[in-house]
């Protein structure tokens, strides 16, 4: 059975609306694994490449800054992965956000607060540095790219293409709805399993 590591955004958690979707439509096909990912981006690496390490999923498949995620871990460990709406940039993302949050689905430890300040900034802004460091050639065909044409927050399709050759549209929005995940998504991490 196909195993699918679903990495969320920014301000959710694993039991967000993609997360949940692609859990819903793959039911009986697929595992999916959607970890709440720690609030810190090191954290967040060491975690996903633990997750990988103990459960050898099959591709990895990311939104927004877990797209970002997705790309550098794929690339180092020769991963097939779908990138939906990567936002590479999210020192640009966070910097209009400083302050006090809540995530914007439910957390399995119940903590749903959580502080952006200039130090979690600037880890982000070493990581982005680096976020290409691991591609090479190979790497090409295995990442794929989908972007929602109605995506008011990340714009990233023509950095995506510099370093990959898979690029698809689906017509929502910067976080999928669930039929979006249905009907767009799922083909390509079920195709996506090269």
């Amino acid at each position: 059975m196909l195993k699918v590591l679903f990495l969320h955004g920014f301000f959710a958690s694993g039991q967000c609306v993609p997360a949940n979707a692609l859990r819903d439509a793959l039911d009986g096909r697929a595992v999916v694994l959607s970890p709440d990912l720690p609030l810190h981006p090191k954290e967040a690496l060491v975690m996903i490449k633990q997750i990988i390490s103990d459960e050898k999923p099959d591709i990895l498949v990311g939104n927004s800054c877990g797209s970002f995620y997705a790309q550098m871990v794929a690339s180092e460990l020769g991963m097939p992965a779908l990138l939906g709406n990567p936002h590479f940039r999210m020192t640009e993302f966070l910097k209009e956000r400083i302050g006090e949050h809540q995530y914007k689905s439910p957390r399995k430890n119940g903590n749903q607060n959580f502080v952006i300040d200039e130090a979690l900034i600037k880890e982000f802004e070493k990581l982005e540095a680096i976020q290409f460091d691991a591609w090479r050639p190979e790497m090409r065909d295995l990442i794929w790219g989908i972007f929602g044409e109605k995506d008011t927050l990340a714009h990233f399709e023509p950095l995506f293409l510099k370093y990959y050759s898979h690029s698809f549209h689906f017509p929502g929005g910067h976080t999928p709805t669930a039929e979006e995940v249905k009907e767009w998504y799922v083909p390509l991490v079920v195709r996506g399993e090269r």
